[in-house]
């Protein structure tokens, strides 16, 4: 693909955005655009907050990329690549609003011949059904005649700096053969590890789907496995290593599944099959428990209190870890807030430290605190939430040091050497 006629714009420059505008922009002109104008002015100045690109590597790339909150500066674009994100309501719902309005913002600026490429996970249909329509309506424009669409679902794993957006395979479509293969030929442009071309944009749609579906699902059954053994006074981990020890033995481990895909993603597959007359039992009894490991460690955490003699009603309890995830500074859909509305209902009070969120975040209603190693506080309960790289450094004497009168140390991440419990 030429690179002198290609210019790309970017829509969205979160976790996924910015990092594949970035790799683009080493071969093409960019155009990054979000309409969060305080993003714009910290890429501007060579500030990334997600963590997820280096200064060094913004600054390399910098002759070719510019940034704006002003869709009018991407006129000169002719491919549109759109990588907001795709929600659930209250309900677990897709809540397609925002991909919805970024299809509508391209569609001001969408010209003849002009190729919008999908990113945003969704259910198969979402980029025909709804999506382009508000492009056509938007642009006065027919598609697959005066317009195209492609659709390449994001693959980032937030936190990874080795599994990075260039080193992860990529599944390309579009909305005619010819446009598949020319959205295929730019990813190859630039993803080192390949691309795979799907037959159709429904089939891209459907195979990101089942890729967090089923990891959802395979993590609720070890999560169930967990329960089992707890309730059989087992040591899940060690179990685990046992089973391991043959070659085809799948091996995931028991713990909190957050984040803005795994516990997102499957919701988008079970509101299509449902609308379609199906219900997908399995992957809604995935979800259900899942979402209820919170509450089980919350409950845990009391019991084990209990059983020292500790009173729930205005203890002191602290949690290592709010991220959804370790070595990232994401927090969204972390299911660490349900362990603490959990203890909050019944009385405590919760501290929480996590090093990877920025002081702005500090300003949130859940008590982030500095750091409490440096602080004189006791606490009648701790919880290793996320497996932090530096809550591995914690000692013995660490934990010991922060603990009033026994120690109760509920460990989720199996990090800890001796705790009262770990999952």
């Amino acid at each position: 693909m030429n690179s002198n006629n290609t210019n790309i714009c970017l829509i969205g420059l979160g976790y996924v955005g910015l990092p594949l505008a970035v790799a683009f922009a080493e071969k093409f002109k960019v155009v990054g655009f979000d309409i969060d104008e305080s993003r714009i002015r910290d890429l501007k100045d060579g500030i990334d907050k997600t963590l997820e690109v280096e200064s060094n590597l913004l600054e390399s790339v910098k002759s070719n990329i510019s940034y704006t909150s002003n869709i009018q500066d991407t006129k000169n674009c002719n491919i549109y690549i759109v990588t907001v994100p795709t929600p659930i309501d209250k309900v677990n719902r897709p809540d397609l609003t925002p991909l919805l309005e970024a299809s509508k913002t391209v569609g001001s600026v969408l010209k003849k011949n002009d190729i919008v490429i999908f990113e945003s996970t969704v259910y198969p249909g979402v980029t025909r059904d709804c999506c382009v329509p508000e492009l056509e309506k938007s642009s006065s424009l027919i598609f697959n005649k005066d317009f195209f669409c492609g659709y390449s679902p994001e693959r980032v794993s937030p936190g990874d700096k080795e599994h990075t957006v260039k080193k992860i395979p990529k599944v390309t479509s579009g909305s005619t053969p010819e446009i598949a293969k020319k959205v295929d030929q730019l990813y190859k442009e630039i993803i080192i590890a390949g691309t795979y071309l799907a037959p159709n944009i429904e089939v891209a749609e459907a195979s990101k789907a089942i890729e967090n579906t089923q990891r959802d699902v395979n993590i609720a059954l070890i999560n169930e496995l967990a329960l089992i053994f707890d309730h059989l006074g087992i040591d899940t981990n060690e179990v685990i290593e046992a089973a391991a020890s043959k070659w085809n033995f799948i091996k995931f481990s028991p713990g909190l599944v957050g984040g803005h895909c795994i516990g997102v993603d499957p919701y988008y597959l079970t509101f299509k099959a449902k609308e379609m007359g199906y219900k997908p039992n399995l992957i809604l009894a995935a979800r259900q428990i899942n979402n209820g490991m919170g509450k089980y460690i919350a409950d845990k955490t009391i019991k084990e209190m209990i059983k020292v003699g500790k009173v729930l009603k205005d203890s002191n309890i602290l949690i290592l870890g709010l991220t959804f995830k370790e070595n990232c500074p994401d927090i969204r859909n972390s299911r660490v807030f349900d362990i603490i509305s959990e203890l909050e209902d019944f009385g405590a009070n919760v501290d929480v430290y996590d090093p990877w969120i920025d002081s702005l975040k500090k300003n949130s209603n859940h008590r982030l605190i500095m750091d409490p190693l440096k602080s004189n506080k006791k606490y009648d309960a701790i919880i290793v939430a996320v497996k932090h790289n530096q809550f591995k450094k914690y000692t013995s004497k660490d934990y010991s040091r922060l603990s009033r009168d026994e120690e109760v140390i509920i460990d989720i991440k199996n990090i800890t050497k001796n705790p009262t419990w770990r999952l």
